[in-house]
């Protein structure tokens, strides 16, 4: 069994996409980097869609050819119904020429995971973090439990930095306190399940039988359902399909009884019900995750960076999340190869990394749910990043934000930045891939 160094340059706390593209880019530097993951690979994690975006971070990486060898699902667009209103995305429409990617995240962590260790980062599974000690600003302490034995041996790893990449267990936030739950009219909680020979929604638009997988390019479909929402996200040998709704929906439940709410309401939706109607539900694959959304007001620091879920959390509506992490990635290690070259401008890297990091947060907060100006959000970084995006990117988003119904504020901000005055006809933009009904 390979034993945890006592030392090394940098310490990641956690192995999904934000930390396994961490240790891939530091090792790729040729920094000293050991990733501490309390699980061991493969691992159940829920997040089954990519928006074609993710590949310039995997090509950062070197890690695309991988993605692309592995056969995941690829899909053409979203087919949205919201509030009765049909609309469609085809990526092909916005100058994407690499397809968006249905994926079982186990397996793709995984090849992240793998990845990361066969360009020379030490990786170690089963090993929990308990928390840090930075009292010696030079020299974090990281606790741990190794629970690779029977015996748990518990131990520490000194490192000159540390980047938390735990996702929803927000290690740091939690030790700091500064994990905040999103304030809003109301909470929500995601609960999914998976099934088995589902039909799927193709780019026609039609429902297509399971069988016709490999002849026809699917879509994410999204439906607006209770108050929130719900995705249908047909995979390989399953199908996703989740619920986000107000928490108040399933108060008083118990598990089994939110279990009978979720499989009553696949059978009676509209156009869910017709998608399942050939699918039998995989027994004991029903999840839960309550107050989803949440942020950190301390995500950067000397001698620290919370990436990925560790630093926020948004609405997933626009499979922001994975994307998200790829780029918390790619940002903070920037900072730590410079802090390793000029340690006395660390904190000036760090306060720069944490502003592009709350910009990006923002922007996907003020594009899922078009909230602006508070709960951690800074306007005026929002606009900033809107301003540096290709206008067709900037029309694509225009238009994922009109098909949720979400986007007055989304707007507003776009309107203040001087960025809808380039567009001839906003309201012609919102009419893009609309459609009367779907075809099934």
């Amino acid at each position: 069994m390979k034993r945890v160094p006592s030392k090394c340059d940098v310490v990641i706390i956690g192995g999904g996409p934000a930390g396994s593209s961490a240790a891939t880019h530091l090792a790729l530097a040729g920094i000293d980097v050991v990733l501490l993951e309390k699980v061991k690979f493969p691992r159940n994690q829920v997040g089954e869609s990519l928006i074609p975006h993710f590949w310039k971070f995997t090509d950062m990486t070197k890690v695309s050819e991988k993605i692309q060898q592995e056969g995941f699902v690829a899909k053409g667009g979203a087919v949205t119904v919201w509030d009765n209103q049909v609309h469609q995305i085809k990526f092909s429409e916005f100058g994407f020429t690499r397809p968006g990617l249905h994926i079982e995240r186990d397996r793709f962590d995984e090849i992240l995971l793998k990845h990361a260790e066969s360009c020379g980062a030490n990786i170690f599974n089963q090993i929990a973090v308990k928390g840090v000690d930075f009292s010696n600003a030079e020299t974090p302490r990281v606790f741990y439990t190794d629970k690779r034995e029977q015996a748990y041996i518990e131990s520490s790893i000194d490192c000159r930095y540390v980047l938390d990449a735990s996702g929803s267990n927000t290690c740091l936030a939690n030790q700091f306190k500064s994990r905040q739950t999103i304030s809003a009219e109301l909470n929500f909680l995601s609960m999914w399940g998976y099934f088995k020979h589902s039909s799927f929604v193709g780019i026609d638009r039609n429902c297509h039988k399971i069988e016709d997988l490999s002849k026809v390019k699917p879509v994410t479909f999204v439906m607006s359902f209770g108050g929130g929402w719900l995705w249908h996200i047909v995979l390989r040998e399953k199908t996703s399909v989740g619920f986000i709704l107000p928490s108040k929906t399933t108060v008083g439940m118990n598990r089994q009884q939110r279990e009978v709410f979720f499989r009553k309401s696949c059978k009676q939706l509209p156009h869910l019900s017709t998608l399942l109607a050939p699918a039998q539900f995989i027994e004991g694959s029903l999840e839960f995750r309550p107050d989803y959304s949440y942020y950190s007001t301390n995500v950067c620091g000397e001698n620290y960076y919370c990436i990925g879920d560790s630093g926020a959390f948004v609405d997933p509506v626009f499979s922001h999340g994975v994307q998200n992490a790829f780029y918390n990635a790619a940002i903070a290690t920037t900072a730590i190869k410079a802090s390793l070259k000029n340690p006395k401008n660390r904190k000036r890297y760090s306060q720069l990394c944490e502003s592009r990091m709350q910009q990006f947060y923002g922007f996907s907060r003020a594009l899922a749910l078009g909230e602006f100006g508070n709960n951690g959000i800074k306007p005026d970084l929002v606009k900033n990043l809107m301003k540096s995006l290709p206008p067709l990117e900037l029309k694509l988003l225009l238009l994922a934000s009109a098909m949720t119904n979400r986007s007055d504020n989304f707007y507003k901000l776009l309107n203040e930045a001087g960025l809808l005055e380039a567009f001839e006809d906003s309201s012609a933009i919102k009419s893009m891939g609309k459609f009367d009904q779907l075809s099934f």
